[in-house]
């Protein structure tokens, strides 16, 4: 099972930046599969739970989910506004989840 959900974030993972990619091209298509690889990345990272009782962890984790919230956002954005305001909000979710990404490692290995 833990394959599988590798395989759902990674693909996930993989949409959002052809979605991104091909929504520079102006096809029309492009919004969506940004916004079935936002909800595949985002299901995953929230079902991925910490259950253990760092604190700096668990806001972390907090922020990651923010991070992935954003991203589900911009993929809406895309579809309803004209200009490029989506960019703003996948710029602050991408920001949330290299951050995450980085600092959660850290805040483990100081754990065990």
């Amino acid at each position: 099972m833990k394959k599988l959900y590798s395989f759902i974030y990674m693909l996930g993972g993989i949409m959002l930046v052809v979605g991104a990619a091909l929504y520079i091209t102006k096809w029309v298509w492009a919004p969506y599969i940004y916004i079935a690889g936002s909800l595949m990345f985002g299901a995953m990272q929230m079902m991925d739970r910490y259950t253990g009782t760092n604190w700096i962890v668990r806001r972390l984790r907090r922020q990651q989910i923010v991070g992935a919230i954003a991203l589900m956002l911009t993929g809406v954005l895309m579809l309803v506004c004209k200009h490029n305001e989506w960019i703003l909000c996948m710029l602050v979710g991408c920001l949330m989840q290299l951050y995450t990404a980085f600092r959660i490692p850290q805040e483990m290995e100081k754990e065990g």
